[in-house]
């Protein structure tokens, strides 16, 4: 699959569905503004995961690893499960809404590391697997937090419910790149 681009408008756009899209859930109303996201680049199908962050803290995160549907989907499906589904945080509220940040990844396909110096802590995200478990980080996570390639690679063995250095183990270790964009640094 060839690496896929963006330009700032497709990211605005992305960036205002998964936003209309929560507000849609929120109030019952359709936004007049409702990008069409009519551009073919839309309609592949790739890894997207959206995050929501409240100032610095983390609200919720949820995503798909591979390409299960086309990107246009994809981003509702993930804006609904980020802001309503997150086990880990109650539900987004209406007062809550525009203290919210939406961040869009977009997976570029996994690769099996078969070399642990390949993993770049920033550029690359993880995804460890061994039989049911698997945890995923995505790439900006160590870069957040300042992890190293063993921090971050031990990070994501925690994330899938695994011991520390279950790479060593027999653990599969893939790694991905990701585009990555939010509103913040879009804004216009």
């Amino acid at each position: 699959m060839p690496k896929i681009e963006f330009t700032n408008d497709q990211k605005k756009d992305l960036l205002k569905v998964a936003r209309f899209t929560i507000e849609r859930m929120l109030t019952g109303k359709e936004s007049r503004d409702f990008p069409s996201l009519s551009d073919k680049i839309f309609s592949e199908a790739y890894g997207i995961f959206v995050t929501l962050k409240n100032g610095d803290n983390l609200r919720g995160c949820i995503g798909y690893i591979e390409g299960v549907k086309p990107i246009r989907d994809a981003v509702k499906d993930m804006a609904i499960e980020s802001a309503f589904r997150d086990p880990r945080f109650p539900p987004i509220s209406a007062s809550e809404l525009n203290m919210i940040t939406i961040e869009i990844s977009i997976l570029l396909p996994l690769e099996e590391v078969k070399d642990y110096n390949e993993v770049e802590p920033g550029k690359h995200g993880l995804v460890m697997e061994r039989g049911y478990q698997k945890g995923l980080l995505l790439p900006q996570v160590a870069t957040e937090y300042g992890w190293d390639r063993s921090e971050f690679m031990n990070q994501t063995c925690r994330k899938a419910g695994m011991e520390n250095y279950c790479w060593e183990n027999d653990a599969k270790v893939f790694k991905f790149e990701a585009i990555v964009f939010n509103e913040k640094e879009l804004e216009s």
